[in-house]
């Protein structure tokens, strides 16, 4: 690994890394709809193709596997060869994904159309998201937070749209257009990226790296994806977020069945806009503002702090959800508020990954990270879906998501925090007897 070359595009051709943190964004925004927009899509496929809502939400889960658990492979290409060649693939398949997905007439057809999106779906969404920690580790909360906001906030844009099109036209007509408009712009957002030259810093990096030290939990060195895989505080953060994208994958994958239970999917609430339409874009909104606002909260207080005051926050509104969900407004209100204090996991725990690992294999290593949202998946879709038919109720699933928001909350304060603090005294311990070295920058690994 230490052989990687620096990069297939010379100096003088990397844009500004402003530019290609704008290029992220727009890209990441670009195949939101692949996983946000899924609620919209499930009951008009489950009617054409006459099918459980069981087997159609096996396409969720399919998609979010393959988005996370390929991640490891794919980061590993995104910071060998580079972002720009890597999106400009995953493009491709995130247009092909819709577009076979509107063609299938068969469920297994579905399955492996949506699969080839899911796969593109993670190649962007890795590539944007190391991006971000490689070109900006002096505002690595808020900047990782910005690109993985536009993940969350790329639907709101497009719901409205895309709802209205499904009435008129019909889903698969829906996934074909917007199939092809999604990959073009992906594509068009590659041609910006590049990876940064071998020992770059930011401008003024030594002033500003020891007042990031002072707030953060910062490794001095980078550590390949087999050493961050020997420290058990990867173990700590695998699981943790295992059970934290539990819960808001299960409100966006089952909002509609959900909605359609406590009839409250088809009020008009306001703007013309019934309950369930207001709180997806509501939903989708919230989602993309948490992650920048608690990766610059956690940029200030720390990750652990965040993530434990983010999670107590969800807990709460998991349970008043529970207690209001059959009225209209409040559902849309609470939804909204289970939103802003989950979607904070998609910059918090990137961000985290790369203060305690490096940012040389940031890709790779929060890809191996990323993998514990497909774990999550599979207990969200069809797991969701399976008990809700057995009992006829969400009520079970609602806490569910409590129980493990509360956990994970206590494991970042009284857990994760120590562990974090040993990793980087460990690494200022085995840095030390390289102090007087040559090569100081790769030393140091601007972390």
């Amino acid at each position: 690994m230490s052989g990687a070359p620096a990069s297939l595009i010379h100096p003088s051709r990397i844009p500004n890394r402003w530019v290609q943190l704008i290029a992220g964004i727009v890209a990441m925004m670009a195949i939101a709809n692949l996983q946000y927009a899924w609620t919209l899509f499930t009951k008009p496929i489950q009617a054409h193709l006459h099918v459980s809502l069981e087997a159609v939400q096996v396409t969720f889960f399919i998609f979010v596997a393959l988005e996370t658990w390929l991640v490891p492979f794919e980061g590993f290409l995104v910071d060998i060869i580079g972002p720009r060649f890597m999106l400009g693939i995953g493009s491709i398949m995130v247009g092909l994904g819709w577009f076979g997905s509107g063609k299938a007439e068969t469920i297994n057809a579905l399955y492996f159309w949506y699969g080839v999106g899911g796969v593109g779906a993670g190649i962007v969404y890795g590539g944007a998201i190391g991006n971000a920690l490689k070109w900006f580790p002096d505002h690595r909360g808020l900047c990782v937070g910005l690109t993985a906001g536009a993940f969350g906030v790329g639907t709101a844009t497009t719901i409205a749209p895309i709802a209205d099109m499904l009435k008129v036209s019909g889903y698969q007509h829906t996934f074909i257009v917007w199939g092809i408009i999604q990959g073009v712009v992906v594509l068009a957002c590659a041609l910006f990226l590049a990876k940064p030259p071998v020992g770059w810093t930011p401008p003024n990096w030594k002033a500003k790296e020891a007042k990031i030290r002072a707030k953060v939990n910062t490794s001095a060195i980078d550590l390949t994806p087999m050493e961050m895989m020997r420290q058990p505080s990867f173990y700590v953060i695998y699981v943790m977020m295992t059970m934290l994208a539990f819960g808001g994958l299960v409100v966006t994958a089952q909002l509609n069945p959900m909605a359609s239970s406590y009839h409250v999917d088809k009020v008009i609430v306001a703007f013309g806009m019934t309950a369930l339409v207001l709180a997806i874009t509501v939903d989708r909104l919230l989602n993309g503002f948490t992650r920048p606002f608690w990766g610059w909260v956690s940029d200030n207080i720390g990750r652990e702090n965040s993530i434990f005051i983010a999670f107590v926050l969800e807990a709460l509104a998991v349970f008043a959800l529970l207690q209001f969900i059959n009225r209209p407004v409040w559902f849309v209100v609470l939804s909204g508020l289970c939103f802003f204090a989950w979607g904070n996991i998609f910059s918090l725990f990137p961000a985290i990954t790369g203060d305690l690992y490096g940012k040389k294999w940031a890709t790779t290593n929060y890809g191996i990270v990323y993998t514990a949202k497909g774990v999550a998946a599979a207990f969200a879709g069809p797991g969701a879906a399976w008990l809700f038919s057995k009992t006829g109720s969400w009520t079970k699933v609602f806490w569910a998501m409590i129980v493990c928001d509360l956990v994970a909350a206590f494991m970042a304060l009284l857990w994760l925090k120590p562990m974090a603090a040993r990793v980087v005294r460990n690494s200022e311990v085995s840095l030390a007897p390289s102090a007087n070295m040559a090569q100081p920058i790769k030393a140091r690994g601007v972390a």
